[in-house]
């Protein structure tokens, strides 16, 4: 593509360099807007400016991906209606065999989970649940949130679905679900393996010294407290801002926080709170409260006050007994068709269905089997992440229209074919700095189709290949810095946030293990990664 008329270039360039910024650092002091904000002010550039018409601009926005990124947020938030999260968190420490165990768990856990359920929503639901594990075993909780946060941008690089810029390659290459995930999954198994044995040495001294080396005085957390962990509800958004609305429990999104809270309590305790209740209310023609919290109300319109045997106290608890379990028995069977559709939609990616519709149908279907009101799980959307997107693809086509980003790739194009070592090497460095400075999703959309092209003159395969290089390099260079990615940002922002356990991951504490971990890890998958 020609270079634009220069007046076109130059204004262009002013209207990416501003969403740069501001998609990179959201709270600048002279503008500080946020990143979605920042995303539409470089689309609404992009027009006044006359780079782009308004119908181009548009046209620039990519649907499929808007629709496969909705429809995996809505599982994802069912997912966690569902308890999937805190049943991960229960499996980190479970018959945990010390410090170095728990962290090689983290390391599989997140991986695993950040590949099907997105890498953000995996550090949103598990980054707190980690400091308390962490906490409670008197250790330095850095080693296992860089280990969360790294983990989890590995192992997301192993799906079309596991972050936003495999979103974005899955539809513009056509590559099928289950041919993406065969190609990358050698890579981000051994990628995490890696990963975890780089942690271990690192951090092998302090993990073998049972002292918090900060030498805060905390207070332990109890065993119980760790297993009933409430998450905050899960969220895709790339704006670090946004976390504060993340705090609110998943259990005030409908009265189902009843039922969850019910489960707590044993039998026994059931058959004291109404008994109780029942006593206390003996006198009267009316109802009874019962128990621990209130959060049990009871009322029988048949009982006597007047009874004096006991008979009708127990005809009422066997009722309300009946009541609970038949409450129990519904929310079960409710959780398994969230398993069951979300397995279905995994099955149905892999089967090479159209992505974005199946997401979509996925998420409809969970809304259906819910039976109620949608409106509290889709307002837990985060539409924030989607306006962004729609700003970003506004703004990188039209930079892209000033012919820079062409003649960029013209340049380094004849150093980095795929066909010999030394040109992978190069598409490697050239996609790792990108990542870094512009970020993963515009690099991709900047380089993406350009990559894929200059592959297919090659061969076919080479042109697969290419894609899915792109997609390995571009999601494991956010382990370079605090900066890289989102899922970073997540994990450090809910950790200082956290309550009373906060902790400060910063900037330097990750960039001394994430520069060894991004470049060891991103050359050992390249020779992995098959098309």
């Amino acid at each position: 593509m020609a270079m634009a008329p220069t007046e076109k270039v130059i204004l262009g360039s002013i209207a990416f360099a501003i969403f740069w910024v501001l998609a990179v650092f959201p709270s600048v002091p002279f503008m500080p807007i946020g990143r979605t904000a920042g995303s539409l002010l470089g689309a609404n550039l992009m027009v006044l400016f006359r780079v782009l018409t308004p119908d181009e601009a548009y046209a620039a926005i990519d649907l499929p991906i808007l629709g496969l990124l909705f429809g995996t947020m809505v599982v994802s938030i069912y997912l966690e209606r569902a308890d999937m999260f805190k049943y991960l968190g229960k499996l980190l420490a479970w018959k945990s065999k010390g410090d170095k165990d728990l962290l090689c768990r983290i390391c599989l856990v997140s991986a695993i989970s950040s590949a099907f359920f997105t890498n953000d929503t995996c550090c949103v639901v598990l980054t707190e649940f980690v400091l308390k594990i962490a906490r409670q075993q008197n250790l330095p909780p850095h080693p296992f949130l860089l280990a969360l946060a790294s983990s989890a941008n590995i192992g997301s690089s192993a799906t079309p679905i596991g972050n936003p810029q495999n979103l974005v390659i899955a539809v513009l290459s056509k590559i099928t679900f289950g041919r993406f995930l065969f190609g990358i999954f050698p890579a981000m198994l051994v990628g995490v393996v890696v990963n975890a044995v780089l942690l271990l040495c690192m951090y092998w001294k302090v993990l073998s010294v049972q002292k918090d080396v900060e030498n805060v005085e905390i207070e332990l957390v109890s065993d119980e407290e760790v297993v009933s962990h409430r998450f905050s509800p899960a969220t895709m958004s790339h704006v670090v801002n946004s976390l504060n609305s993340q705090e609110q429990s998943v259990d005030s999104m409908n009265s189902n926080s009843q039922i969850n809270h019910a489960d707590t309590l044993s039998e026994n305790e059931i058959k004291k709170g109404l008994n109780g209740g029942f006593d206390s209310s003996r006198n009267s023609n009316a109802s009874t409260e019962a128990a621990n919290d209130g959060s049990l109300q009871m009322w029988d319109k048949n009982v006597s006050s007047k009874t004096v045997d006991g008979c009708e106290d127990q005809k009422f608890t066997s009722y309300e007994e009946k009541q609970f379990f038949s409450k129990k028995w519904r929310r079960l069977i409710w959780k398994i068709c969230v398993y069951l559709v979300t397995i279905g939609m995994l099955i149905s990616l892999l089967m090479g269905m159209n992505m974005s519709w199946t997401a979509i149908t996925a998420a409809l279907a969970l809304v259906v089997l819910d039976f109620k009101d949608a409106r509290a799980c889709l307002e837990k959307v985060s539409y924030s992440l989607l306006i962004f997107f729609c700003g970003m693809f506004i703004t990188v086509d039209g930079f892209n229209r000033t012919g820079i980003p062409s003649a960029f790739w013209t340049f380094m194009e004849p150093y980095a074919k795929i066909d010999h070592a030394g040109g992978i090497a190069v598409l490697a460095v050239v996609i790792l700095v990108l990542s870094n400075l512009a970020s993963n999703v515009p690099t991709v959309l900047l380089l993406g189709v350009r990559v894929g092209a200059s592959a297919a003159a090659i061969s076919a395969a080479s042109e697969k290949k290419a894609w899915l290089i792109l997609a390995w390099v571009s999601t494991v260079a956010g382990n370079l810095s605090l900066l890289g990615s989102a899922a970073n940002l997540i994990v450090c922002e809910q950790a200082r946030r956290a309550q009373p356990l906060g902790y400060n991951l910063t900037f330097w504490t990750h960039l001394k293990f994430g520069v060894p971990s991004t470049l060891i890890v991103t050359a050992i998958g390249l020779t992995l990664i098959r098309a």
